[in-house]
């Protein structure tokens, strides 16, 4: 049995853990390197888009073939050794792409439309078929060219993978810089490739545990900005913002329902970290755990019946499931000597979490069907797993050198890249669903 001094210093020493790992000087940009790609990966050609004569910021294709080199699943082809740059797919010469080894061909053209805006009609072509597979129409304004350019990677990315692409999602992290021995920390907000870099909120106390709401308009997080830690949402179109709890100890680790009504989050208000339930609406608080062992870091299942949580009720932290209606827990993790920090795969089960064999910790995907946990990474102090929506990667925060990056993988570990940042240290990343 953890006694409660014990279990005091534990609940104290995880949070210096934690402000310490954010407490890294510098300032971010990220800026993805592809580390591992795939061993037969899918060799691709993106023809330049024509633009018509518009005059764009963006180049349209070179973001697609971004994207795609940075699923690992394919390798595209220098625009400097293409023999034609094709608009339509009646202006292909299949020989040509043939020549060049390519699978596919992307060609594509933009318009002008009726309604000011601009149309990106673009077609996907198999080359060894001489076909083309798909045809589809994007349309935006001028500053929008770079959200059509993930809309058509998503697009190409399911047609030849069977699944949904999740290049127009968006990451949340946080950063810190010091200056004269002080530090400011900054909740950003980017595009799932690191670009669009936008700032939610600046501070001088520290930020943590971003949670993406379901409908992708809000965050919640965690502030010290009153003193002591207190979540707060934050609509990220107004900016509004709305402090949601301000007891005393703990109040961490916010997790929105599927249905965006509840909030499940830590507070030790009554003396021990345990697992509450928040009702958005009403702003009604339930208790959910009692247990004199620490109850944290709660992530909802799909039926948004049960929740997943560590705890250390059974003498190392581990993973349990609540049935959120009867209160009943099962021990879910039993390889390993430390398990935590549990984000679900959208499939409902495929469990991503920080795992430790040994002495080292990292990130590990568990199969909740089988009981089979599998070790993704191969860095030290890896954390914060976060999965995608389309369940194919997650990310991770993790350390090259004395300095904090993200880091991602694909659940089968056959793809890996990191998005290190120009200067300082970045953590708690947070994969946002699908965008509406």
């Amino acid at each position: 049995m953890i006694g409660k001094s014990a279990k005091s210093s534990m609940v104290n020493g995880l949070l210096v853990l934690l402000l310490l790992a954010l407490a890294s000087p510098g300032y971010s940009e990220l800026v993805i390197r592809v580390t591992k790609g795939n061993d037969q990966p899918t060799k691709i050609a993106v023809a330049p888009i024509a633009m018509g004569g518009v005059q764009a910021k963006e180049d349209i294709s070179a973001i697609v073939e971004a994207d795609l080199r940075r699923s690992g699943l394919f390798e595209t082809i220098e625009r400097r050794d293409m023999l034609a740059f094709p608009s339509r797919a009646t202006d292909v010469y299949y020989r040509d792409w043939r020549l060049l080894g390519a699978e596919y061909l992307v060609a594509g053209n933009m318009q002008r439309i009726a309604d000011g805006r601009y149309q990106v009609e673009f077609s996907l072509l198999n080359v060894s078929g001489q076909k083309t597979v798909l045809t589809h129409k994007v349309s935006g304004t001028l500053s929008q060219m770079r959200d059509l350019a993930h809309l058509i990677s998503d697009k190409i990315y399911e047609e030849i993978t069977g699944i949904r692409g999740a290049f127009s999602t968006r990451l949340a992290y946080v950063t810190a810089t010091r200056i004269n021995d002080k530090y400011t920390y900054r909740l950003n907000v980017a595009d799932a490739d690191g670009a669009r870099e936008k700032l939610v909120l600046e501070s001088r106390e520290p930020i943590m545990s971003p949670a993406w709401s379901g409908d992708g308009k809000e965050l919640a997080y965690v502030s010290f900005e009153t003193g002591r830690p207190a979540i707060f949402r934050q609509n990220l179109v107004s900016a509004q913002r709305q402090q949601l709890t301000n007891f005393s100890g703990l109040n961490g680790a916010p997790s929105w329902s599927p249905d965006g009504k509840q909030m499940a989050l830590v507070l030790s208000k009554d003396g021990n970290p345990e697992i509450y339930l928040l009702d958005l609406q009403s702003k009604q608080f339930s208790r959910l755990t009692r247990h004199f062992a620490i109850d944290t870091e709660p992530t909802w299942m799909p039926d948004g019946k049960h929740l997943l949580f560590t705890s250390d009720r059974g003498g190392t932290p581990q993973i349990y499931k609540l049935n959120i209606a009867t209160k009943a827990t099962e021990r879910l993790t039993f390889s390993g000597n430390y398990n935590a920090r549990p984000s679900l795969a959208p499939d409902g089960r495929t469990l991503a979490m920080v795992h430790r064999q040994s002495d080292t910790f990292h990130i590990a995907s568990f199969d909740l069907k089988t009981g089979r946990m599998i070790e993704l990474t191969e860095t030290r102090l890896d954390e914060s797993p976060t999965v995608a929506p389309n369940g194919a990667m997650l990310m991770y925060a993790t350390k090259q050198g004395d300095r904090g990056v993200l880091a991602a993988v694909s659940l089968d570990a056959g793809v890996r890249y990191v998005l290190p940042s120009s200067s300082g240290d970045v953590r708690e990343p947070a994969w946002s669903p699908f965008l509406r």
